[in-house]
């Protein structure tokens, strides 16, 4: 979940995949359909800030044991740290099918990178958010090991209720902000960025000295705070968190670690971001879903749950659960659908083996359900349904699409609404 969860408003989606502002308006109006949310490995999201002029600890990247002891002696650190590229988090904690304990080593010696990065290279990495099997590490990042005499947390964010972008920060970094949050509120401090003036110097200034950096330091985190809101702006990013943003011994402010969200509806000027999305950890159905721009959630049920709308599908899993059932799937058609999609849909939904029964439920708003109806017919008959198939349709059209069903001859079974078309799908897979 998102580090800024304490700037929440109405209108805010919290994901499995973070946090993001969603927003529905009426035909004739731009629409936004949900994406699957980008993700970068945390080399790139540490070269899209070096590339701003943020300061980061020195690194390179190495895809083969001999590239990474090659990365370590051009390094000449007083200490290295070797990381192991994957998405998912507790990497220190983790364990490889190689033998090598954690994803996360420090050593003095350039030569032992070698002999790790051979332990970690094409091996799994298993951790607590993992797949049990864990995840291939095809690609190892060597830093420079800096020392940390205090850490900060420091944020830039997108906030309806500003109508623009803010900044947050905490003098205590290092640690969940929702704990900081919780037990000390005075030490959040928040300020509004003005999009036409951008972060002012007395702005910067002022949340550095709230961070409690002092003296010349106090100079160069403002400056690194203005850096940071520029690649805010340069990569359409809706979240900068550093975490920590921290001050070494030697005199130097440093982003140790950071989270970089991105707008999904800027894709088209933002190419070359987009192109660095690492899928390879992604599940393999939500991410065949995303190119049709369905939402897909797998989910260890038997019953396939198809519907357009975040709230509709979670109220269809809970009444499926209510009578005895259990959802095989989150998937979310969203508002624009075509034909192709609900095709592409019935595809996704039926390559699943669990799936012993699918349940439609439609609310048409912005939805056709003509369109919704045509979809069905055309999937049922190319892809030869073998499963019993409930459809609840109410809306936009809705007479027309119950006679394009009842005309079409399938085996299709009406329901009249929700708990209804839930009871019928539970009693179709029992029979």
């Amino acid at each position: 979940s998102s580090r800024a969860v304490l700037l929440l408003r109405p209108g805010w989606l919290i994901t499995r995949k973070g946090v993001r502002e969603t927003e529905r308006k009426g035909e004739g109006c731009t629409q936004l359909n949900p994406r699957r949310w980008l993700n970068l490995q945390e080399y790139q999201s540490k070269k899209l800030m070096q590339e701003s002029g943020v300061a980061v600890q020195r690194f390179y990247v190495a895809d083969t044991a001999s590239e990474a002891l090659e990365a370590a002696k051009r390094l000449n650190a007083k200490e290295i740290v070797l990381k192991a590229q994957i998405l998912a988090g507790g990497r220190g904690k983790g364990v490889f099918d190689s033998g090598l304990k954690g994803g996360v080593h420090l050593t003095k010696d350039p030569a032992v990178v070698g002999e790790l990065a051979n332990k970690m290279l094409g091996f799994n990495l298993t951790t607590k958010q993992t797949p049990k099997d864990g995840v291939k590490v095809k690609t190892v990042m060597v830093a420079e090991a800096l020392d940390i005499s205090r850490e900060t947390y420091f944020a830039i964010l997108m906030d309806r209720a500003c109508n623009g972008p803010v900044m947050v920060g905490s003098p205590q970094g290092g640690m969940d902000i929702e704990e900081v949050a919780a037990k000390s509120p005075e030490l959040i401090f928040k300020e509004v960025i003005d999009i036409f003036e951008g972060v002012r110097d007395d702005q910067a200034l002022r949340m550095a000295a709230n961070l409690g950096f002092k003296g010349p330091l106090e100079r160069q985190a403002a400056d690194q705070i203005k850096r940071l809101y520029d690649l805010f702006l340069k990569v359409d990013a809706t979240q900068v968190e550093v975490n920590p943003l921290g001050e070494t011994p030697e005199g130097q402010v440093v982003c140790f670690d950071a989270k970089i969200n991105f707008d999904d509806n800027a894709e088209f000027r933002q190419k070359a971001v987009f192109a660095m999305d690492d899928m390879t950890e992604s599940d393999p159905t939500e991410t065949e879903a995303a190119k049709w721009d369905l939402k897909y959630i797998g989910m260890d049920g038997n019953i396939a749950c198809f519907v357009n709308g975040a709230g509709l599908a979670m109220a269809t899993c809970d009444i499926i659960d209510l009578h005895g059932g259990k959802p095989a799937n989150f998937l979310d058609l969203g508002g624009g659908v075509k034909e192709r999609q609900v095709y592409e849909a019935f595809k996704l939904l039926t390559a699943d083996p669990k799936v012993e029964a699918i349940l439609v439920n439609i609310f048409g708003g912005i939805v056709n359900c003509a369109i919704i109806a045509n979809g069905i017919t055309k999937a049922c008959r190319e892809l030869e349904l073998k499963v019993p198939l409930v459809v609840r349709l109410e809306g936009t059209n809705v007479h027309e699409a119950k006679r394009i069903l009842s005309e079409s001859g399938l085996p299709i079974t009406a329901a009249d609404d929700l708990d209804d078309a839930a009871k019928k799908a539970v009693a179709a897979i029992k029979k």
